[in-house]
């Protein structure tokens, strides 16, 4: 579908690749289709769903196909979904088009807001999004079926705006769903996560992720395999991190700070002065996004292997402490405008604390 030039931008949308609305093949989950199928036709749907793993494996993806699903055949009894193997709905049928076109009043989407002000997207999930979430909610049912709330992602609420979203998942109104995409699901709300079925998807298998980026045709699509292989190696499970690398001169960046990260506790503080001049200017941010997302993932692999080695909670108490102040400078940086350059140096200082303890 192709967006409306005077729309803004959305914030759950990655460049100008495809919605996950507007994305019909699901890759790589096959048993998370399953179960939610199985869960829906033995009417054990949850009221909430909490479907968790890294940043562009098709978590929305799938949100986005069960809710799809649900309003193309609301009755698990019908013939239609009675006989269905998975969860698709072709794209041209009519319930495909209205929620490609968000016109369908029993979905709604629970996102972090443009703001006109400024021309960019909200850093948070504020408190009056969810409460004109709840407004619409509590309406009568437009089609008179199921009433399905995407939230993506659940790790952009504060403390407010999460609190506020927990009430409504209490206390929902009959037939409705909750999905909520959570990157790093751990750190979600424990008080939302005691009330969610927990659906945890796994990265994407490299084929798959050079099937998911050939499937979206040029110009990344028509890449050399060789060039393709690289960046799915180099993506570790995630179709948006592989078509970040696949931009401009993105595997070479991300071999770079690999290599700055396998260092660690030594820094080159040379060549982080450098990089923080490299990603200061409002020229790089796709450079910067490189980073910070390689960063997260960094932090994410390493306390997963210790942990995986029998590493004690305190000794996996400095990086969590690292990721808490990293992200907490991070947000900073964007809300007030700071020059990026101190964030990546308190990055690596950070870092380099981490790895000594």
């Amino acid at each position: 579908m192709k967006r409306d030039a005077e729309a803004p931008p959305e914030s759950d949308r990655f460049a100008d690749f495809p919605h996950p609305r507007e994305t019909h093949a699901l890759l790589g989950h096959d048993g998370a289709e399953s179960e939610l199928l199985d869960a829906f036709r033995r009417g054990k749907l949850p009221q909430a769903i909490l479907i968790g793993g890294p940043e562009g494996i098709g978590k929305a993806t799938l949100a986005w196909r069960l809710a799809r699903f649900l309003l193309a055949h609301p009755d698990a009894a019908a013939p239609e979904a009675a006989s269905a193997r998975s969860l698709f709905v072709a794209e041209e049928s009519v319930v495909s088009r209205r929620i490609a076109a968000l016109a369908l009043p029993d979905l709604f989407l629970l996102r972090r807001e443009w703001n006109e002000k400024t021309k960019k997207h909200f850093t948070e999930i504020r408190i009056e999004d969810v409460r004109r979430l709840i407004h619409l909610f509590h309406q009568s049912s437009g089609e008179g079926g199921w009433r399905v709330a995407i939230v993506d992602s659940v790790d952009d609420l504060n403390r407010s705006s999460a609190n506020a979203l927990l009430k409504l998942i209490e206390e929902p109104p009959a037939r409705s769903l909750f999905l909520l995409v959570a990157h790093q699901p751990g750190r979600v709300l424990p008080t939302i996560r005691s009330r969610c079925r927990k659906l945890n998807l796994a990265p994407l298998a490299e084929p798959n992720v050079i099937a998911a980026i050939r499937a979206l045709g040029a110009p990344f699509g028509d890449a050399p395999q060789e060039t393709l292989a690289g960046a799915a190696a180099g993506a570790e499970g995630s179709v948006r991190e592989a078509l970040r690398l696949l931009d401009g001169d993105g595997v070479a960046f991300d071999t770079s700070l690999r290599a700055m990260f396998a260092r660690l506790p030594q820094v080159d503080w040379l060549a982080v002065h450098s990089l923080a001049d490299r990603l200061a200017g409002r020229d790089n941010e796709q450079a910067y996004e490189t980073f910070m997302s390689g960063l997260y993932r960094f932090l994410d692999s390493t306390v997963r292997t210790k942990a995986h080695e029998g590493a004690s909670a305190t000794s996996l108490a400095p990086y969590a402490r690292a990721w808490e102040r990293i992200g907490e400078a991070a947000r900073e940086t964007e809300v007030f405008n700071f020059d990026k350059r101190g964030l990546i140096l308190q990055v690596f200082a950070d870092l380099e604390e981490a790895a000594r303890r």
